[in-house]
């Protein structure tokens, strides 16, 4: 059992622009009306006939059929007999003006029955100026970036959240972070998640202390594309930290896959490590040219920091650096990679 574009019957939210975390946060949250189902009691109790009120009863829902991308967000919706402009944008969370901006309508345009309406720009945008390839359905799959694309933009055009972006390009995050950008000219990204069989994603999780999944164990229906959903990791990367695996092949159930580099030196975390009975990480010792990042990213850590508090006073980690604006630390320092197993230097 698959997972797939679907057509249903039944209207969802609008997926709201997104966040860009630590760099630029934009948030458009917007709450949903309530309506009583009911008119409003008469005001007096002796009138024979109600006096007359303001009706707040809410009109049926939207009936027409919609037409989904993978993540479920609605990007198409079939007018149905009685549907107004105003209605399809209100059910979708979006302004009258955009969704006639969308199609090439005139606000309070009347609709016919049958109309498709699209709930997403047609074409380019301010911040994603790039060319889109879609599917039969209109469904937006692949984007190149521009020079002058943002994140805002290219989640706004594709009606995606920050969050499925990265999910459906295997990374764990869209935005800008520690001088690593998703973002950047020329590269091509998906829009969209391949489908993955229904059983994937339940096998035994091993993580480390940070919560960050070190070992997973495969079950049947596991394959490259649900793990790397799964555990935002690129088929590349899971081959790479898994010599036995072969990209033509399936992933046999029982499989115990590592998805940290662990074990494989990477460029900026070329020292040696120590480990528990489960090949958890617990200490690391730093090699020339090391950086904080680079060790973050070999071993799952989320806060390399935390893990090497000073025994005394409010300063940050321990270790030194022999070059602090690059986060480069100096080599021969045996420090924690384990928040459970911290190491508090004695002498700081």
């Amino acid at each position: 059992m698959v997972e797939t574009c679907t057509t249903s019957k039944t209207p969802s939210k609008r997926v709201a622009w997104p966040h860009t975390a630590a760099i630029v946060l934009l948030l458009a949250g917007l709450a949903g009306c309530t309506y009583s189902d009911h008119a409003a009691e008469p005001a007096a109790a002796v009138q024979s006939t109600p006096a007359p009120t303001t009706s707040s009863a809410a009109k049926p829902a939207l009936s027409g059929e919609t037409v989904r991308d993978s993540f479920g967000n609605v990007d198409f919706y079939t007018t149905a007999a009685g549907d107004t402009l105003a209605a399809v944008a209100k059910a979708y969370k979006l302004s009258e003006a955009k969704v006639a901006e969308f199609n090439g309508l005139q606000p309070e345009t009347p609709l016919t029955p049958g109309t498709k309406l699209r709930l997403l720009p047609s074409g380019p945008t301010r911040g994603a100026m790039g060319a889109a390839t879609g599917d039969v359905n209109g469904i937006p799959m692949d984007y190149t970036v521009e020079a002058d694309d943002s994140l805002a933009g290219i989640t706004y055009r594709f009606n995606l959240t920050e969050e499925q972006l990265a999910e459906a390009n295997k990374v764990p995050f869209a935005y800008e972070k520690g001088n690593v950008f998703f973002i950047q000219a020329g590269r091509a990204i998906r829009l969209q998640k391949n489908p993955v069989d229904s059983r994937s994603g339940s096998g035994t999780e091993v993580n480390n202390s940070f919560g960050q999944t070190v070992f997973y164990t495969t079950v049947d229906g596991d394959s490259f594309d649900s793990l790397g959903y799964k555990f935002r990791s690129t088929t590349a990367q899971i081959l790479l930290y898994n010599p036995s695996l072969a990209a033509d092949q399936p992933i046999p159930a029982g499989t115990k896959v590592r998805l940290i580099p662990g074990a494989l030196k990477i460029e900026g975390a070329q020292g040696t490590f120590t480990a528990d009975a489960n090949g958890i990480p617990l200490t690391y010792t730093t090699a020339p040219g090391d950086t904080e990042r680079q060790i973050v990213f070999r071993f799952g850590v989320t806060d390399l920091r935390a893990a090497n508090r000073p025994s005394k006073g409010p300063g940050g980690a321990w270790y030194e650096f022999t070059d602090l604006p690059a986060g480069e630390l100096a080599p021969g320092q045996t420090i924690s990679v384990a928040l459970d197993k911290p190491i508090n230097n004695p002498e700081r």
